[in-house]
């Protein structure tokens, strides 16, 4: 797995809530993806949770004490924070938030986040009551103010029994949070627009049937994880699918053709890529029936008419990215597809592969760019497909920019 943590240190401070077994695994979760985790418990965590676990998880010492002569933070109190590209503090409680917010230095935790300039990031856990206290919300506003990060308190059920607005977010919607803020700080797609597309359309034969195809999406929402976690203004329009909207990104819900085809152009303008990775129908039918088709028929006929080529129709000066699902001649189509769309790039793959394609995490691609050149990919999750796709859209970004025309060039 490659994603903007990997390599990255990331400090997480973890203080007395309930909510502290979650760290241990944002720990884990964070060091499946490759970073660098210094964990640092206030005196009231350790109540919850020991540095023992943490310091299995990450394989590295955990901080407890600002005083402890062991501890590489007593030596140096900025060791931590100079070295840091994000700092994330989960569970944060009301008293943490306060000392944050106030700007004091009493232990491990705040003299680190005092003396770093990395992104913060405050995950609140606490009673409900607590975190619409006038004081706490002043408190948070002023971090925000200051440029730290407030991701929740979501609504749900708390410690105490009650259900309010306390409980902090899942730990895999703060990973992600996480990635976009780095891809943010960091990324080479910063301050541009990238448009993706997902999933099967579906186009009505009834109230109660639709004609569609397998696309799971998974493609299309991977490219638009890896435009997010690269810094990039993120917008997906994506046909039904079973997947979990992506965090940081911008979701536009679409069903049949025709509205795919009006979400895009409707905010394409304003986009520097457009990559169509979702599997749009070709025909729907002529006729959508008013009420539901009696299963007494003995067979049921179907007109059924072109819809329109959405990547044709767009045109300015952005990157085109299509994708080319083939049965045979798979190149040769691919190549046709992209002169007659003008496109920038083409993803082709052979659906009628062995590998399988249509809902599966892997793909077997082939990159095609306008001079012709194919480039094979071996058999690859395709989050790394994403990955492969991104970095040749940024390269065409990046060449168009040193040349001084808006229009990539071939």
């Amino acid at each position: 797995m490659t994603t903007t943590l990997d390599g990255k240190h990331v400090v997480l401070g973890v203080t007395g809530s309930i909510a502290c077994f979650k760290a241990a695994d944002l720990a884990s979760k964070l060091v499946q993806h490759r970073a660098v985790v210094d964990v640092i418990l206030t005196a009231e965590a350790t109540r919850f949770v020991t540095p023992l676990t943490f310091q299995a998880l990450t394989h590295r010492p955990v901080i407890t004490d600002l005083f402890d002569p062991q501890a590489e933070i007593a030596m140096d109190h900025v060791a931590l924070a100079l070295r840091a590209d994000l700092i994330v503090i989960c569970p944060a409680t009301a008293h943490t938030i306060a000392r944050l917010s106030l700007g004091l230095a009493d232990d491990a935790l705040t003299t680190t986040v005092l003396a770093c300039k990395a992104p913060l990031v405050i995950v609140p856990a606490m009673d409900a009551h607590m975190f619409h206290h006038v004081t706490v919300q002043e408190h948070t506003q002023r971090l925000q103010a200051r440029g730290a990060q407030i991701l929740g308190p979501v609504e749900g059920r708390l410690a105490s029994g009650l259900v309010g607005k306390g409980r902090m977010i899942e730990v895999g919607e703060i990973v992600d949070h996480l990635r976009l803020v780095l891809g943010r700080t960091t990324g080479d797609l910063r301050g541009r627009t990238v448009i993706v597309t997902a999933g099967g359309t579906q186009e009505p034969l009834d109230p109660v049937r639709v004609i569609t195809n397998r696309s799971s999406g998974k493609m299309g929402y991977a490219i638009a994880e890896a435009a997010r976690d690269r810094g990039a203004r993120t917008v997906l329009v994506t046909a039904p699918t079973s997947l979990t909207d992506p965090a940081g990104v911008e979701v536009i819900a679409v069903r049949t053709a025709a509205e795919m085809r009006e979400a895009v152009l409707r905010i394409v303008p304003r986009a520097d890529a457009l990559i169509m990775a979702a599997a749009v129908a070709d025909y729907r039918p002529a006729k959508v029936e008013a009420q539901k088709v009696k299963k007494g028929r003995a067979t049921w006929a179907l007109e059924m008419t072109r819809t329109s080529d959405i990547l044709a129709e767009v045109d300015g000066s952005l990157v085109k990215v299509g994708f080319a699902a083939e049965t045979e001649d798979l190149v040769e189509n691919a190549r046709k597809k992209l002169a007659d769309k003008h496109l920038h790039l083409i993803v082709a793959n052979d659906v009628s592969h062995p590998d399988g394609v249509f809902g599966a995490d892997e793909s077997r691609v082939v990159l095609i760019d306008r001079s012709g050149t194919a480039e094979e990919l071996p058999l690859l999750p395709k989050t790394e497909v994403a990955r492969r796709i991104l970095n040749r859209v940024a390269d065409l970004l990046t060449r168009s920019r040193a040349a001084g025309s808006p229009t990539p060039p071939a």
